[in-house]
């Protein structure tokens, strides 16, 4: 087993370095993972794990912490908001950056460097509110580049086709006005002028870009979160763009099966998505608090990409009430998770009704039918997974609990590929 996780690290390695697929993809799996964790991952002591990105055998891992331990448990690092591990040892880096606030999202980029973005005002004492870049060697912040938001925070990152992406609250970077979506020069930070996806929310109290997915091929975006219109066109808590040439094209695809509320008049129930490795589908994970067979609250939900006009879910997997957070797309499965107790639950209301089965905070679903999988480690529910990253070593799960698979893992684990 060992042998084989080495030498699937290294592939990684060289895949990331040929920059064969853009920094949000998922890695393809050619099965779905193992249930028992790795037992040197090391611990994260408090908080949330928000991201994390994998470069080589270095992870990266980013959300509102501010200690972490060895696997052991022997050993206190202080690390505020990101830390790295080496993924085949788990050992802790010095890696280790000043960020004086939680960062949402990680990318990597092709400098060796590390993307943050957040509710931070400072990085390595630098004002640099809500995005940054640092060196991964070094953790210092890399020279040049210059990006800021006015005011809100960064919830998402990308890069594709040698420019950086950026989502959250925010209304403008470096003074231009951008809302809720930007896309910059990866070296400077300088803001993109003619890409501009002209989002807004009327009657909202802020327009959110949640979290967005780009194609593999670096050619489509898919964005979800409080939109209810891109430029002149409808879109209903979810977009797609062609992001492919100079400007942001809004995309004849389009579904209206996000427009019904949820119970609690959610600003967005719309939580992650992520496209398949070939991005032929893509799956969206929702909260809702609201159990409905008419309704995509508390789902995950797969949709095709071809074709143009209105489009329907290809399926749709509910949990009978509890949020999905966080999705993964392998190709061999698709990783779902939250604070969720059940999956195949269409017909429960804070209840297992007929054919549902236990999937405490983590499932596995068949990407054709979307059928829960009889993968089921298990997890410590709390508020839930906020973070899959596929690797070539297996999956990393991020949470804000301590216990998978029947074990101690502090909120950070890796179940290795069989």
């Amino acid at each position: 087993m060992r042998r084989r996780l080495l030498a699937a690290i290294a592939l990684g390695a060289l895949t990331v370095a040929a920059g064969m697929m853009p920094a949000s993809a998922d890695m393809a799996q050619p099965a779905v993972v193992s249930a028992d964790p790795v037992d040197y991952t090391p611990h994260i002591k408090d908080g949330t794990v928000w991201s994390a990105v994998v470069v080589g055998d270095t992870a990266v891992v980013s959300g509102n912490f501010t200690s972490v331990t060895d696997s052991a448990g022997r050993r206190t690092y202080p690390r505020r908001h990101i830390f790295a591990f080496g993924l085949r040892d788990g050992v802790v880096r010095d890696f280790a950056p000043e960020v004086d606030g939680p960062v949402y999202a990680v990318a990597a980029g092709a400098d060796g460097s590390i993307y943050l973005g957040g509710a931070f005002k400072t990085v390595n004492g630098t004002a640099t509110r809500g995005l940054g870049k640092v060196s991964l060697a070094t953790g210092r912040n890399v020279a040049g580049f210059r990006a800021a938001i006015n005011w809100g925070d960064v919830r998402t990152l990308g890069l594709a086709g040698g420019r950086l992406y950026a989502g959250g609250t925010f209304s403008a970077i470096n003074g231009v006005p951008r809302t809720a979506l930007a896309r910059m020069n990866p070296a400077t930070g300088t803001v993109d002028a003619g890409f501009d996806a002209k989002l807004s929310a009327p009657g909202k109290e802020r327009t959110r870009v949640e979290h967005f997915d780009i194609s593999p091929d670096g050619r489509k975006m898919v964005a979800v979160g409080v939109i209810l219109r891109a430029g002149v066109k409808d879109r209903a808590q979810l977009v797609m763009l062609d992001i492919a040439g100079s400007s942001a094209v809004v995309s004849d695809w389009y579904t209206d099966s996000f427009k019904p509320a949820c119970r609690d008049g959610f600003q967005t129930y719309m939580r992650q998505v992520k496209f398949s490795p070939d991005g032929s589908y893509f799956v969206v994970v929702t909260t809702g608090r609201e159990n409905h067979r008419q309704k995509l609250c508390d789902t995950a939900s797969r949709w095709e990409t071809g074709g143009t006009g209105r489009h329907l879910p290809t399926w749709r997997n509910h949990t009978g009430g509890d949020s999905l957070y966080a999705v993964a797309v392998t190709g061999s499965a698709v990783y779902v998770g939250g604070h969720q107790r059940w999956m195949n639950n269409p017909d429960g209301h804070e209840s297992a009704g007929p054919g549902a089965v236990k999937r405490e905070g983590i499932a596995a679903l068949d990407t054709r039918t979307g059928r829960a999988l009889p993968f089921n480690p298990g997890r410590d529910r709390g508020v839930g997974v906020r973070s899959f990253v596929s690797t070539s070593a297996g999956l990393l799960v991020g949470s804000d609990t301590t216990r998978i698979g029947g074990e101690y893992h502090g909120r950070i684990s890796l179940l290795p590929r069989r």
